[in-house]
């Protein structure tokens, strides 16, 4: 169904209400839409989407083991039903829609003077934000799923179907993700070019949630994408690694984490953060950190014996005082003996209704350039530093955490990326199926609590109910492609691999 790839502009203007409750639009007429508008809905949907129960709390967060599930736990031991598909689908390709419609007005001839009105940028510039918030969504549709329909500004390669209008194109061809990812990099290095171009100059302005208009701060966001992405492409393409990587760092990435890519909600409603909603608004319970992650912050982890002062931001104490992580993976019935409040639940920075989310911050480039670098240690620290700062540590407590760390490798680096990425779940499960680290994660079979249970000695093992036992590589596509685009689904099937979630993707392969 059509609703799958495009957006239908009437149900985006009712939502931008959610964003500005000044505006005053006709649903009759779609091209009036301000692109300042346009901007702002995609900002929040784009994050709403990445970041919501779907993608994030009853997946990716589950599956790498930041967060346990207190009730209902069958996500964490991979029983995703096929809705959770059909949502993430059709919200981010929604996003990419209402994206595309701002490069469509400033592209037109009868709109592309009238959007740059009041202050709200030259055309090339909206244009190249748009192109970095699409390669995001597009980052987030094809690392959850894999090959998916795309659509490129500045490719005609005749893979490229998806958001086809005039006639429109239901039946999208899947890209693969070789040329996704390719595409991805020379979206974000035009892009980021652009904005530097113009770096002096603001697009949008206060309709732009993450920067406030400022196209140097974009073009540094594009440009520290690119590590992250090319750095996908390391064993798969290491000379586009190389080159992306050596441009991206001469152009100009984040320097310090006043650069940082934050979706700030608000504490109003509706548009309080995703975590709360799902929580306070929602008034449930659901989620506590898990086990081994609060083990391996209290310094419980042989990998990494030092306590960690982030633990007290992350984390709630308990009812007892105390910081105590639930064991990840538990049935229904076993879970029935932990209560709330004998387990930390996230901290009340995460809490809040008006928490900022972070798309990209300055600790990952750090991380990035170390493992660049070949496991650089001042990189490695650097990184270290800026996670502690980020979170409002102090600085005596930061210089003795550093002081404690283990040296530069493959595996200690990694661990504290694992750990400055809190709360940016999806990546933190992208960067474990590209690398395998942390290696400490549960799988099958593994004892997952032993203790007292009502007096009685009791040990659990992790038992998930679908997959080969190890961390999911994908979720399956929408059940509804398989009737609206079911050629071009077959297609991409037989090419990747069976639609299960133990199907490695082309990329983490």
């Amino acid at each position: 169904m059509k609703q799958l790839y495009i957006l239908f502009l009437l149900s985006v203007i009712g939502l931008v209400s959610c964003v500005d409750e000044n505006l005053n639009i006709d649903p009759n007429r779609p091209s009036s839409v301000p692109t300042t508008s346009l901007i702002s809905t995609a900002q929040k949907y784009l994050t709403d989407n990445v970041r919501g129960e779907e993608a994030s709390l009853r997946s990716s967060a589950l599956f790498v083991q930041q967060i346990s599930q207190i009730t209902y736990t069958s996500q964490s031991r991979y029983d995703i039903p096929f809705g959770y598909s059909a949502d993430i689908w059709s919200g981010l390709y929604s996003v990419l829609n209402n994206l595309q419609e701002i490069i469509n007005l400033n592209t037109d001839a009868a709109t592309k003077d009238l959007v740059t009105a009041d202050g709200a940028g030259r055309n090339a510039t909206q244009i190249a934000i748009s192109r970095v918030l699409k390669s995001y969504a597009y980052y987030a549709l094809t690392d959850i799923f894999g090959d998916v329909p795309y659509n490129s500004y500045g490719s005609n390669d005749p893979d490229f179907q998806a958001l086809q209008q005039n006639p429109d194109n239901i039946t999208p061809k899947y890209a693969s993700q070789e040329k996704i990812y390719t595409d991805i990099l020379n979206e974000l290095k035009q892009a980021g070019d652009t904005l530097l171009k113009y770096s002096g100059e603001t697009t949008f302005g206060v309709s732009d949630i993450i920067y406030s208009g400022d196209n140097a701060k974009w073009a540094k966001f594009a440009n520290s994408l690119r590590l992250r992405f090319a750095t996908r492409l390391k064993t798969k393409n290491n000379s586009l690694y190389q080159s992306h990587f050596a441009d991206a760092l001469q152009k100009g990435v984040f320097t310090s984490n006043t650069d940082n890519a934050v979706y700030r909600y608000s504490a109003a409603s509706p548009n309080e953060a995703p975590y709360y909603r799902a929580t306070t608004t929602a008034n449930r319970r659901d989620f506590a950190l898990s086990k081994p992650f609060v083990d391996l912050l209290k310094g419980e982890n042989s990998q990494l014996p030092v306590a960690d002062p982030r633990l007290s931001k992350y984390a709630a104490r308990n009812n007892q005082g105390v910081y105590e992580g639930l064991a990840y993976g538990l049935t229904e019935a076993q879970a029935g003996s932990f209560s709330a409040g004998d387990v930390s639940l996230p901290g009340s920075i995460y809490s809040a209704a008006d928490f900022g989310e972070i798309l990209l911050e300055y600790s990952e480039v750090e991380f990035l350039i170390s493992e660049y670098n070949n496991w650089s240690q001042a990189n490695y620290v650097d990184g270290v530093r800026a996670s502690l700062e980020k979170w409002g540590i102090a600085a005596a407590d930061i210089d003795a955490y550093v002081s404690h760390l283990p040296p530069a490798n493959q595996r200690n680096v990694l661990n504290q990326k694992y750990i400055a990425l809190f709360t940016q779940f999806l990546e933190v499960w992208s960067d474990y199926r590209r690398t395998g680290y942390p290696d400490f994660l549960i799988k099958k079979d593994d004892v997952i609590f032993s203790g007292m249970i009502e007096g009685q000695s009791v040990t659990y093992t992790f038992s998930p109910l679908f997959g080969d036992g190890g961390i999911p590589s994908r979720l399956y596509y929408p059940v509804k492609e398989q009737t609206v685009n079911l050629e071009n689904y077959q297609e991409a099937i037989e090419a990747q691999g069976n639609d299960v979630i133990e199907t490695k993707l082309w990329v983490f392969k």
